[in-house]
C-alpha cells in the first residue's frame, strides 16, 4: 500500500477528484482513500494497494494529466492532511483585513466573535452604511488593535464628513444651485 501524486489541473481539484472516485467504485478498483488537501493546487493524494490500481483509477479522465513517479509517505504529507489548531487572537474592535473571498483586500471592523463556530461578526470600513458581515476566523488577518490605534482610527480609515447639522453658517457647506439637477419628471431620463 502506497501514497501517490496525482497531478491535476489547477482549480479543478474537486472535479477530478469525483471524477476519480466515480470510476473507483465503477470498476471496484483497490483505491483506499483520495485526499485534496486545502490550500494545495494542482494535486490530489490518492492511497492504493498497488500502481496499477493508482494509474487505472486515474487513467484517460479529464483534468487528470498523469501520476507523478514517487510516492509519499504518510509522515512526510501529515501536516498538509491533519488541521493544526491555532490560537485564535482576534479580539472585539480590531481592524482586520479579509483575505478570502468575496471581500479580499477590505478592512472591517470586528463587532462580534465566537469562537466556537470559528466566525467573525465585522462591519466593512469603505461601506457607506455599516451592514454586519459574518466571515470565517482563517480569511481575515488583523491590521491594527483598538488599543493601539484609538486616536488615529478616524481618520486613518474613514475620511471625515462635512457636518450638515451645523447651524453656525460658516462651519456648514455652502450649497449653490448649480449642485441639483432640473428633472422634468418620471424615473427614465429624456435622453435614454
Amino acid at each position: 500500500m502506497a501514497i501517490y501524486i496525482i497531478k491535476v489541473t489547477t482549480n479543478k481539484e474537486d472535479r477530478a477528484l469525483e471524477l476519480i472516485s466515480t470510476k473507483v467504485h465503477k470498476k471496484d478498483l483497490n483505491v483506499y482513500s483520495l485526499a485534496r488537501p486545502h490550500g494545495l493546487r494542482g494535486y490530489i493524494f490518492l492511497e492504493a494497494e498497488d500502481r496499477d490500481s493508482a494509474e487505472e483509477a486515474a487513467y484517460n479522465l479529464p483534468y487528470v494529466k498523469g501520476i507523478i513517479g514517487k510516492t509519499v509517505t504518510y509522515e512526510e504529507i501529515k501536516n498538509m492532511l491533519e488541521p493544526v489548531m491555532e490560537e485564535i487572537n482576534i479580539e472585539k474592535g480590531d481592524i482586520i483585513e479579509i483575505i478570502g473571498e468575496p471581500f479580499k483586500k477590505e478592512k472591517a471592523k470586528v463587532v462580534r466573535i465566537d469562537k466556537t463556530k470559528g466566525e467573525a461578526v465585522v462591519t466593512l470600513l469603505a461601506a457607506v452604511v455599516p451592514i454586519p458581515v459574518t466571515v470565517k476566523l482563517d480569511n481575515v488577518k488583523v491590521i491594527r488593535r483598538e488599543k493601539e490605534g484609538e486616536e488615529g482610527e478616524e481618520g486613518e480609515e474613514t475620511q471625515a464628513k462635512p457636518d450638515l447639522t451645523s447651524t453656525n453658517e460658516e462651519e456648514a457647506p455652502m450649497m449653490n444651485q448649480d449642485d441639483f439637477e432640473e428633472h422634468t419628471g418620471g424615473l427614465i431620463p429624456d435622453d435614454y
